[in-house]
């Protein structure tokens, strides 16, 4: 496939937000390439990212390379890096999510499939909330029809995340299969909001980045690139990750058609059909992805997070989820059953609490527990 054909949609992308193309390039557009190895040109890039100062002094090195404090050899640990270009009109984001989706598979006995499905869910979710408030928070849950039967992730500010799906144990197929038809629907919440912001739009394409894009482009009309993809071997995340390139208000054309060129570049150098994972197998970190979108246009890091897993279940929200109920119904319930268990979806632990200790914790409640922020 001819390079300009790929900027121009690339331009069709960026220029038009409501028709945006979410990945930077189209199914259609192949490349002859096995999905396990990189493009010539790629191998190359690999080859002068992998160039380090002959000298073993840290001050030295960070003179030589100012970026040093955000390199990331062989992506060891999960990153999300934001970068701008100089005159303030392109961000972009990258992430790289390997051991937070390796943990969750443990966690949730996930197989392949649903592993893939949260694996770009999380990267997403993540990506979407890069600069946001520390306390703020963003939730993307995909409601669809297929077997996998849905699939949530929330992140905050600081890169705290969790997630699950429907169906941990799903046998393996695709993953557009797998989802079927449904809804994207995006929450926005921070707890001194009145109420938090809600969007929803239709699943399209039903291979979770490119849908949650759309809801980015039709929703919330805002003209970016996103792509979030995994590569599993077996029971093994060998590479998570992504990046959201996004158009900021009265940026230069030039900025616009170098960002382009540069998005082309990146999606040959990867040379498979799930961006960005060969270059993330091969070593290429959200920095070195930045680096390649922002090439030419004096590249401005602006944060760099290192997200983790962290789940707020805990005893006092199984309480307020008792209290929401009607009590002649909670008293049925103790009153047949020899203990209150439940399992957070989100992390899998499992609480038990007898009918005497619930009852305590009920009488000992204090507040509207509809009132309490949750998410």
């Amino acid at each position: 496939m001819h390079l300009r054909m790929i900027m121009v949609i690339m331009r069709i992308a960026f220029l038009v937000p409501n028709r945006l193309y979410v990945r930077g390039f189209s199914s259609k557009l192949s490349f002859s390439l096995a999905p396990s190895s990189l493009t010539s040109q790629g191998r190359r890039l690999l080859s002068s990212l992998s160039d380090e100062p002959a000298s073993s002094d840290k001050s030295s090195k960070t003179k030589e390379d100012p970026l040093s404090i955000y390199r990331n050899k062989n992506n060891r640990d999960d990153q999300v890096f934001s970068a701008m270009s100089k005159d303030g009109g392109i961000k972009v984001t990258a992430c790289t999510v390997r051991n937070l989706l390796n943990d969750l598979m443990i966690q949730h006995t996930m197989t392949k499939t649903p592993s893939d499905i949260l694996g770009r869910t999380i990267a997403c979710s993540l990506l979407m909330a890069n600069g946001i408030q520390d306390e703020q928070v963003v939730q993307i849950t995909l409601q669809s029809d297929g077997p996998i039967r849905g699939v949530v992730a929330i992140a905050s500010g600081t890169g705290e995340v969790r997630g699950y799906v429907g169906s941990p144990m799903l046998g393996d197929m695709y993953i557009t299969e797998a989802m079927g038809k449904g809804s994207v629907q995006i929450v926005k919440n921070h707890p001194s909001w009145p109420r938090p912001y809600n969007g929803i739009t239709s699943i399209v394409h039903g291979d979770v980045d490119r849908d949650i894009g759309l809801y980015l482009a039709e929703s919330e009309q805002r003209s970016c690139a996103l792509a979030a993809a995994t590569h599993i071997d077996n029971i093994l995340c060998k590479a998570a990750g992504g990046y959201l390139i996004e158009r900021l208000p009265d940026v230069e054309q030039e900025t616009v058609a170098k960002v382009e060129a540069n998005l082309a570049r990146l999606v040959e150098m990867d040379g498979g059909d799930a961006l960005p994972t060969n270059l993330l197998l091969n070593g290429v970190t959200p920095v070195d992805i930045c680096e390649i979108i922002l090439d030419g246009l004096d590249m401005q890091p602006l944060q760099q997070i290192m997200p983790t897993l962290k789940c707020k279940c805990s005893e006092e929200r199984l309480i307020r989820s008792l209290r929401l109920l009607p009590r002649s119904e909670v008293d049925d319930i103790l009153a047949k059953e020899e203990k209150v268990e439940a399992r957070c979806e989100f992390c899998s632990r499992i609480y038990r609490l007898s009918p005497d200790q619930v009852r305590e914790k009920l009488q000992n409640a204090s507040g509207d527990p509809s009132t309490d922020v949750d998410i």
